[in-house]
């Protein structure tokens, strides 16, 4: 079997399961993985022979594609923000409107030349607080998560993108206050209703940890609401809190924030014109 025999039978399989385009960038993504060759070094492999033990490698990934399983966790790793990260069942796959939060943060405070104290509560993969302190040289960065086994891969990531972070096991819910003031706080807390879950592909629904994604349909703002109370009394004059929502939930969460004594609060739409990121300060 040639590069193109393996390439045509991989298409072959999946054609019932996904559109042609996704198919040809799970090929792709696993002939970089695992034979280092882009797109057009795997072209020029076309009349190659594939190995034999990568036919099987293959072939039980085909199955697992076929279960709807994400290519990001099948191979264990995924890109955000130009940066490699690992990833498993215990992380969310980081989303490309989540690189706007990040980009939001980079662009307010990229011309700051004091120390900065950020704070990233939620942390998953650790990817927006390993972004952050790639790209702001002067953020002393900390990150909070429930998940003992996601911390032990958002500091896998952290080593494997040379940064300094502080990861801390914190139940958000059962905090009565930070131990430190904080320059920027940001999170992308679980947000998905219960009643959206309709709305959701298997490929989610069934492998991303639910505890990182939904929340009940009576208090959706549960982890906003206590995030915004721990901001008030943790971030510096004229701090900023930055928040991924609900874009169905953006008018809920401006009157929440508005209770709370929050100003200059600020919605963004993401790259597909959703409300997404929302801005706020604490004087």
């Amino acid at each position: 079997m040639t590069f193109k025999d393996q390439r045509l039978a991989f298409a072959e399989i999946l054609k019932e399961d996904y559109p042609p385009e996704e198919i040809n960038s799970f090929f792709y993504i696993l002939t970089e993985h695992y034979f280092h060759l882009n797109r057009f070094e795997t072209h020029q492999k076309d009349d190659a022979i594939f190995p034999k033990e990568k036919e099987l490698q293959f072939s039980e990934i085909l199955k697992r594609l076929k279960e709807q399983e994400p290519i990001q966790y099948i191979i264990g790793e995924t890109e955000f923000f130009g940066l490699p990260f690992k990833v498993t069942k215990d992380t969310l796959i980081p989303r490309p409107e989540t690189e706007e939060l990040v980009e939001l943060v980079i662009t307010e405070f990229r011309e700051s030349t004091t120390s900065l104290k950020l704070l990233d509560i939620g942390t998953g993969s650790g990817c927006i607080a390993i972004s952050l302190a790639k790209n702001l040289s002067n953020a002393i960065v900390s990150a909070i998560d429930i998940s003992e086994e996601a911390l032990k891969i958002a500091k896998e990531n952290a080593q494997l993108n040379n940064v300094s972070v502080e990861f801390i096991k914190s139940d958000i819910l059962q905090t009565s206050r930070l131990e430190e003031s904080y320059d920027i706080i940001v999170s992308n807390p679980p947000y998905v209703r219960d009643l959206e879950k309709k709305l959701m592909q298997p490929n989610v629904l069934d492998f991303e940890p639910e505890g990182a994604l939904f929340v009940r349909d009576d208090n959706p703002l549960i982890f906003y609401r206590s995030i915004a109370i721990l901001a008030k009394n943790s971030l510096k004059p004229n701090g900023l809190l930055v928040f991924e929502i609900n874009e169905y939930l953006a008018l809920e969460m401006t009157q929440m924030l508005t209770d709370l004594g929050f100003t200059f609060i600020l919605t963004k739409k993401d790259i597909f014109g959703k409300d997404r990121i929302i801005q706020c300060n604490f004087k």
